[in-house]
């Protein structure tokens, strides 16, 4: 597929994706013709997004965007689940016991927390920003992160066992990759605030009925066979036509996006640090449910 002029390629980590060693990501030839498929594998419980997750993820983007071979993705989980979401102590952990009671000056802190929840937006939109349409092949849990970053997809399927939660209000966090405002578009206002307010879990089935999947699966073996039946029908498209139609769809809805992930990255930096996230961090470690105070 050759590059529009008007659409230069990423420059950073371009190269050949399924020749790189990836920590967090297999990255594989389907058997279809033009078909890439990215299989999330860790490390760590139910395909979390640790570290090595969120560096790898628009260095695996890009270098499938630039990849002239590759004219669609499928994207999905390895193991039991798609993903249970944002390793918090991994990715937090150091930053969190910086910024407490004690250390009153904390801009430094807080301006190096903005450039963490911009790196995690950008990763995230990677996915979006790759010209090369991606379908979200979700089976097991997809919790918090992991419904961001289907939400970044052009097309969601699932397998009967999918479940979805948007739980990051449970966390004492406002969700601030992307969901929020990618969602708006694809399951309506009124579905995405009940979701995103309650924390509540979604069954594959509601999930379905609401517009978030296109389609639900019996398992995971039809849902994959699917998945890469689509991604075969785009990729005997004409590539440009088809790069071409996902920047128009894209288009509209960029700027609005990208203007909802400053407000809440710049909301983030100033209120995600209190005691009631402290005490989420705990609960999970305790295995107990968090009591909340507000402050």
């Amino acid at each position: 597929m050759e590059i529009p002029a008007s659409q230069p390629a990423p420059a950073s980590g371009a190269g050949n994706a399924f020749t790189q060693s990836w920590t967090a990501f297999t990255v594989a030839q389907a058997p279809t013709p033009g078909v890439a498929v990215v299989h999330l594998i860790g490390p760590g419980r139910g395909n979390m997004m640790g570290l090595a997750f969120w560096a790898e993820l628009p260095q695996v983007f890009a270098a499938l965007d630039a990849d002239p071979k590759v004219r669609a993705v499928v994207l999905a989980g390895s193991g039991k689940h798609f993903s249970t979401g944002l390793d918090v102590q991994e990715v937090l952990g150091s930053w969190l016991k910086r910024l407490g009671p004690g250390d009153p000056a904390q801009a430094a802190q807080r301006t190096e927390l903005l450039g963490i929840i911009r790196s995690l937006q950008d990763a995230i939109s990677a996915v979006a920003a790759c010209r090369k349409p991606v379908i979200a092949a979700v089976h097991g849990w997809c919790i918090g992160g992991g419904v961001d970053l289907i939400s970044a997809a052009d097309v969601r399927l699932a397998s009967a066992d999918a479940q979805f939660s948007i739980r990051e209000a449970r966390l004492a966090i406002v969700a601030d990759v992307g969901g929020l405002q990618r969602l708006r578009g694809v399951i309506g206002e009124g579905h995405l605030r009940e979701l995103a307010l309650t924390a509540k879990d979604v069954p594959a089935e509601r999930a379905e009925r609401i517009g978030l999947v296109n389609d639900v699966y019996a398992d995971q073996e039809t849902l994959m066979a699917a998945a890469l039946e689509m991604a075969g029908e785009i990729a005997a498209n004409s590539p440009l036509a088809v790069a071409g139609t996902k920047a128009v769809l894209n288009e509209d809805r960029e700027e609005t996006i990208a203007r909802g992930l400053r407000h809440v990255a710049l909301w983030n930096t100033s209120f995600l640090h209190s005691e009631d996230l402290l005490e989420a961090v705990a609960a999970m470690g305790e295995r107990r449910p968090a009591v909340f105070t507000g402050k």
